[in-house]
């Protein structure tokens, strides 16, 4: 019979070199200790060690598996990385249901702990600061056949046909590129063309430093969620922890408001580099003086304004209000025939005196900042390609743990890359993985 000893020596021939360097060196480098390693039972045995389980699934993250049945797969045939993860090969593995027991019990705040450890030693390492902060949000697609672009399903995308397979998935929307649905983008000079893509699932909203494009906070949601609105929270969790006292936050125009932006600028003391968005907003012709044209082309006149807490509406009244002649209108505008003193079109401007308002979106330190979002754009491509773009599990305990898993793995490999002397490679798994 084989020695423990002679047992491991043959098992290493059957995994290469390299993928025993690279998660040797990522184990090393990914601090464990606010996750409870056992978790005592008064109603029998302990279990699999719980920090051997979570190395699984950073190996499930790195190997770019799907679905949670496949790491037990992968282990059983590289035995030496089940015993890098911490479980005992002379005994058998978990089950596919310990794996999934494991992530949809576990609770997020604990994953939670091991990120802020993993981002607060890339700060000590100088890769992270708050300077400039971009917020993103992307789409996970929730594990239901109304997802699937062949399925020929009635009202799939109806609010009142909500998919059984996963319960606590809801109705979002997203734009994409192939979209089917199109619809024409207003702002575009180019005219191109926006397309909105509706989907069951959730979102993942992460904090990024802009600069590196490391994470450095993440949060869950249904997919129902809008950015607008969980903002302030997602912002006021992390400055908790990770202070943002003065940072540059760059978000798109999805998290333009006004209660935002004074947060941004009031509480955080910082600035907002955020375009605006004119929700349900007409478009008005004007001059080069700012005067309103009205239907019939002609320019009207300022006629007072009316001040409010926060903006100012500038009236504009018809260039003819007190003629008495009714033949002076070009287009015999209904309102020109109004039978009062005054006739004519009344059109109003509003000119906001906040923070949101002052910023001049059109300057070239504007556009210069907030071209830095796009590492937040690259950081979630690098995330997608872990496949957490499309849950594989069907509840939002479990969903949410594997996003959450996914971030701290790409942490875990910008330290290892960092320390290991490939600072080039801290943004690419497969990169380092090579030269492990």
């Amino acid at each position: 019979m084989y020695q423990r000893q002679e047992i491991f020596n043959i098992i290493e021939f059957f995994t290469s070199q390299k993928l025993i360097n690279f998660y040797t060196t990522l184990f090393e480098n990914l601090d464990l200790s606010p996750l409870p390693d056992k978790v005592p039972s008064k109603y029998g045995p302990t279990g699999f060690s719980r920090h051997a389980l979570f190395r699984a699934f950073i190996v499930m993250k790195c190997e770019k598996f799907a679905q949670v049945t496949e790491p037990k797969d992968f282990l059983e045939n590289n035995l030496i990385i089940a015993k890098l993860c911490g479980f005992d090969i002379l005994k058998p593995l978990p089950s596919y249901s310990v794996f999934q027991r494991f992530i949809k019990n576990l609770s997020n705040s604990y994953l939670k702990e091991i990120m802020k450890n993993q981002v607060n030693i890339l700060k000590e390492l100088g890769f992270i600061d708050n300077k400039f902060i971009s917020v993103d949000a992307t789409p996970v697609k929730a594990n239901t056949k109304f997802n699937n672009p062949k399925s020929f399903s009635k009202n799939k995308f109806s609010k009142n046909n909500p998919p059984s397979s996963d319960k606590d998935c809801k109705l979002g929307v997203h734009t994409a590129n192939n979209s089917i649905n199109v619809k024409a983008s207003e702002d575009n000079p180019n005219n191109s063309k926006k397309k909105y893509e509706f989907y069951w699932g959730y979102k993942n909203h992460v904090i990024c430093d802009a600069i590196s494009g490391l994470p450095i906070a993440e949060f869950t949601t249904t997919a129902d969620v809008n950015e607008v609105s969980n903002l302030i929270e997602i912002l006021a969790t992390t400055n908790e922890w990770f202070s943002l006292e003065g940072s540059y936050i760059i978000a798109d125009k999805g998290y333009d408001s006004k209660q935002n932006h004074d947060f941004i600028r009031n509480t955080l003391k910082g600035h907002a580099f955020i375009p605006l968005n004119k929700r349900g907003t007409k478009k008005k012709n004007l001059t080069s003086t700012g005067n309103v044209i009205c239907d019939a082309g002609l320019v009207m006149h300022k006629d007072g304004k009316q001040y409010f807490d926060s903006y100012i509406k500038q009236k504009f009244c018809c260039p003819f209000r007190t003629s008495k002649d009714d033949s002076l209108c070009p287009c015999n505008h209904e309102k020109y025939f109004n039978g009062k003193k005054y006739r004519g079109c009344v059109k109003y401007i509003t000119i906001g005196t906040d923070y949101r308002s002052s910023i001049n979106r059109d300057s070239i330190f504007f556009k210069k900042i907030y071209s830095l979002r796009t590492e937040s754009e690259r950081y979630n491509s690098r995330w997608k390609n872990l496949n957490t773009e499309q849950a594989y599990v069907r509840n939002i305990n479990s969903v949410t743990n594997l996003n959450t898993i996914g971030h701290i793995c790409l942490l875990t490999v910008a330290i290892a890359a960092i320390k290991s002397g490939c600072v080039d490679k801290y943004k690419s798994l497969s990169g380092f993985r090579r030269t492990a």
